[in-house]
């Protein structure tokens, strides 16, 4: 994206430097990432970028803005996990785009939950000590740096608490591949992972057991993907997600159906993809190849189908269509030159909504195959997990 940093950089890597880079990466962590971590960070124009935040926050602002979306909204929330007290607007929001030929943003996902905001400036910062980067180099976008983004995901998550009185929730935070993020958080924070299986609730109240002691959860910092739950019914929380607690949400869990991919078909902006609820397909297209299928709630490309065929839309009951979306496919351009060929750059604009909404960092995910998975990427290099930096 950078010529004169892509090409000085490749020029100057050897396997030797990221071997470098995979054991600062592990000793800093004190294990090795549950994922592939790319050889190369990616150098990006401030202009690019600046686009890029802008059509995210246009989005944004759309969806949440729009009282009749938000109605409509409503019934994308099982009953069965519709949280009480609802935040009036999502504290976490990511935006996933990929660049055209042309260096036009093109949406792939939209999600209001948290990412990894502790793992990223980690990331970077081992990419800047391992291969010797510019300092002057920048992984922050409106203007932060490293104290004021540690000091504004303290707002966000911790707000003022206690941090014991604040908890990470996850399913099984140990054996999540995003154990490092978590790792990272209560190291930045003081906010500890707790699985949903060790809550312990009290009247109005939940609890923790911290180095011994029954400790009470204030705030959570919810990192749970109600589908993962689903699909593993031996995990039975301390509470009901429907219960009325005395503790606020760092994540409303609400609003992580309000704007997902049930979002899409909304949004008028250049940058989104047609899309269409499968429901409202009268006529598939002659052209399947030139799209995508995938269902409303999965995460990590569960369940998602590039270039279906019919006999993927007839196993979908008809009843459960307006469960899935029909998205053009866009044929994104691999802007990053790479000693095995050039590959595709996904980039994840993160965003945090206290007073206002600010973009803070990015996450790239590199890959060459038809997704940017590691199920579509196994066996390749210069592929995987990285980090923006902007000049």
């Amino acid at each position: 994206m950078v010529p004169s940093l892509r090409s000085a950089f490749n020029a100057s890597w050897t396997p030797e430097k990221y071997a470098q880079f995979l054991h600062q990466l592990e000793a800093g962590l004190g294990e090795a990432p549950g994922f592939r971590n790319c050889e190369t960070p990616c150098f990006f124009p401030q202009a690019v970028l600046d686009r890029l935040v802008e059509e995210g926050s246009a989005m944004i602002h759309q969806l949440t803005s729009d009282a009749e979306y938000r109605k409509r909204s409503d019934s994308t929330i099982p009953p069965e996990y519709h949280v009480p007290n609802e935040d009036p607007l999502p504290l976490f929001l990511q935006v996933d785009f990929g660049l055209t030929e042309d260096n036009q943003p093109k949406l792939v996902e939209i999600q209001a939950f948290p990412s990894l905001y502790a793992y990223q400036p980690y990331l970077a910062e081992t990419y800047r000590t391992a291969y010797g980067l510019d300092p002057a180099l920048q992984c922050f976008l409106g203007g932060l740096n490293s104290e004021s983004y540690t000091a504004l995901l303290r707002e966000a998550i911790v707000a003022g608490h206690d941090p014991e009185n604040v908890v990470l929730l996850e399913i099984e935070p140990s054996k999540q591949k995003t154990k490092c993020d978590f790792t990272l958080t209560e190291r930045m924070l003081g906010v500890r992972p707790v699985c949903l299986t060790a809550v312990r609730k009290e009247g109005r109240r939940l609890f923790y057991d911290r180095d011994g002691k029954q400790t009470e959860i204030r705030r959570i910092y919810n990192r749970a993907i109600v589908d993962e739950l689903a699909r593993k019914p031996h995990i039975q929380p301390g509470f009901d997600f429907r219960d009325e607690l005395d503790v606020e949400w760092a994540g409303h869990p609400n609003w992580y159906f309000r704007i997902s991919k049930f979002s899409i078909p909304f949004l008028r902006q250049a940058s989104v993809p047609k899309t269409q609820f499968l429901s409202d397909v009268a006529e598939l297209p002659a052209d399947l190849e030139n799209y995508v299928l995938k269902p409303l709630y999965s995460f990590a490309g569960l369940g998602v189908v590039v270039g279906p065929t019919r006999e993927d839309f007839d196993r979908i009951p008809e009843a459960q269509r307006d469960q899935y979306i029909l998205q053009e496919r866009v044929n994104f351009a691999s802007p990053i030159e790479t000693p095995h060929g050039p590959t595709k750059a996904e980039i994840r604009v993160m965003y945090i909504w206290t007073d206002q909404l600010r973009a803070v960092n990015t996450i790239v995910r590199m890959g060459r195959g038809k997704m940017m998975g590691v199920d579509h990427n196994k066996n390749l290099e210069w592929v995987g997990a990285s980090a923006g930096f902007v000049i």
